[in-house]
């Protein structure tokens, strides 16, 4: 893996935050993170043309790391400020969870496959990120410390489970690609009461689906 933050990628990174700025993105606090996260250094590939452009590829385990539009997209959706809690299902590669980190919200991390949350934990160790994160069933949320502020669902789900809606605190946010395999709906849910939920629709895209229960390899 990649190791160092040089000045061509900085300058590469700066050239995709601008990019994200022309396809829409206006939370200069989401464009100001993307820009301090090497994306480089969550990539297997030594590849420097494809950590900066805007595009998913894959990191194992049938999971990728997801296209910078899409990262940008959610986290303008989650509305961060900093201090708040966020759960995130779906660590991958780290890649998202290190953004909304640099944003400033205190982050817990559900990761199912194996090899990829032993990876990832490694990685946050190594470069700082005090990220929390968890090997098990995203399905079942984190209940131990909930409720949380926000909650990032980051692989496409049919539904939203209830026991994820029961973790986010009243005037929280749930943002989640919801659909079946192929299209999914940018979908956020704002917590207006104890099962009173706001639902707003943002856009179609295309996710790895989330699987229930945890891999064990």
């Amino acid at each position: 893996m990649e190791q160092t933050d040089s000045y061509k990628h900085r300058g590469l990174r700066q050239q995709l935050v601008n990019g994200l700025r022309i396809k829409g993105i206006t939370d200069e606090k989401v464009l100001e993170a993307m820009m301090i996260v090497p994306r480089h250094l969550f990539m297997d590939s030594s590849f420097l043309e494809y950590a900066y452009q805007d595009k998913a590829f894959p990191i194992g385990s049938g999971q990728t790391i997801s296209q910078p539009f899409t990262v940008a997209f959610q986290s303008e959706l989650l509305r961060i400020e900093p201090g708040l809690t966020v759960l995130e299902i779906g660590t991958g590669s780290g890649y998202q969870a290190s953004v909304l980190y640099e944003m400033g919200a205190k982050v817990y991390s559900i990761e199912r496959q194996y090899n990829l949350y032993k990876k990832v934990k490694l990685f946050f160790e190594r470069y700082n990120y005090k990220i929390k994160v968890f090997h098990r069933d995203g399905y079942e949320g984190l209940s131990t410390f909930a409720p949380f502020d926000r909650i990032i669902i980051t692989a496409a789900i049919p539904l939203i489970p209830e026991v994820l809606k029961r973790q986010i605190r009243i005037g929280g946010i749930l943002v989640a690609p919801v659909g079946h395999h192929g299209h999914q709906t940018m979908t956020r849910l704002i917590k207006t009461g104890e099962d009173d939920f706001v639902v707003e629709t943002h856009g179609g895209f295309v996710f790895v689906p989330m699987l229930p229960g945890k891999a064990t390899d």
